[in-house]
């Protein structure tokens, strides 16, 4: 940094907003010569700053509008990230496609392979109805129903556990059927800031025994035993680094994170199941840290640009 103070607003949803920007975030960014300023959405955005930098997770055309415009008036600030590339993440279907891209041209680079479950789209509750998952669509029960659209709201992150085709016709579609895969009851929550990438791990729905498949609620499911967290190892940090890393490539994004699970049937087998855009980065140990250094590496990059004539972007 060059000594001077740099502004960098946000535009997050009012409880984002207390989550992410805490007292601590703000002050170790001061002490790195950032501002964090909130962003008013009583105003618009052309009216506000000057920022030189504005991250954002706010959905819709009307902000989307903003941005452009904003972009266009302030063509050396970087937006993270374009709602373009976001639209991305709010398909559970065009989300996994990228894993599937991305695992072709990593698969020789590493001991262990990846990829994503079997799954499938359902947009019609009829198609629901009477039906033999696994006859029809090659699924094996248990399935973890999810809402096809991830938009931010409470119910596009509601998913189901079905363990029988009778639980099928409870389902309000369009959703996504992804077979679910033992895999210790463990997720790994791999957190990706630019070319930051750090992971935890979380408790997650314990293994499903076959002989269980008719006679498991998704609540007993739920409040099964699981693997204690100290019992089982974080994939290695290189792999994890790689997969992010073609991720931000061909999702063209810098903020969000995906989950990762260790396949039960086969160790050196990790699949991921979810990508999410801005995730809750304050769950993440030494947060103020990371996102800190992302701002650093953003502003950096994008004085130097400037100073080689160019106003390129991130």
């Amino acid at each position: 940094m060059d000594g001077r103070r740099y502004a960098v607003g946000y535009a997050l949803a009012s409880n984002k907003q207390a989550t992410f920007a805490q007292p601590s975030l703000v002050n170790v960014a001061k002490e790195r010569s950032i501002d964090l300023i909130k962003i008013d959405f009583e105003k618009p955005l052309i009216e506000q700053g000057p920022f030189d930098l504005v991250i954002h997770k706010i959905y819709g055309p009307e902000w989307a509008h903003q941005l452009t415009e904003y972009a266009a008036m302030n063509p050396a600030v970087p937006i993270i990230d374009s709602p373009i590339a976001i639209e991305k993440l709010l398909n559970r279907i065009s989300m996994l496609q990228v894993v599937i891209d991305l695992s072709t041209s990593l698969s020789d680079r590493h001991s262990v392979s990846f990829g994503i479950p079997k799954q499938i789209v359902v947009h019609d509750a009829a198609a629901l109805v009477g039906v033999d998952l696994e006859e029809n669509s090659g699924l094996k029960f248990p399935v973890i129903a999810k809402p096809l659209v991830v938009d931010g709201s409470a119910k596009s992150h509601k998913m189901a556990l079905v363990y029988c085709n009778e639980g099928l016709s409870k389902l309000e579609p369009p959703i996504v059927l992804q077979e679910f895969v033992n895999h210790g009851g463990v997720v790994f929550k791999v957190y990706v800031a630019g070319e930051h990438v750090k992971c935890v791990k979380r408790n997650s729905l314990p293994d499903v025994k076959e002989e269980n498949l008719e006679t498991l609620s998704f609540s007993q499911v739920s409040n099964l035993s699981s693997l204690e967290d100290g019992e089982v190892e974080i994939p290695p940090l290189g792999f994890l680094s790689d997969i992010a890393r073609g991720l931000r490539q061909q999702l063209g994004l810098n903020l969000f994170n995906f989950d990762v699970i260790r396949d039960a049937r086969n160790g050196d087998r990790y699949l991921v199941i979810d990508i999410n855009y801005f995730p809750g980065y304050e769950k993440l140990p030494c947060y103020e840290q990371v996102m800190t250094d992302f701002f650093c590496d953003v502003l950096s990059s994008c004085n130097k640009h400037l100073a080689g004539g160019s106003s390129k972007l991130l």
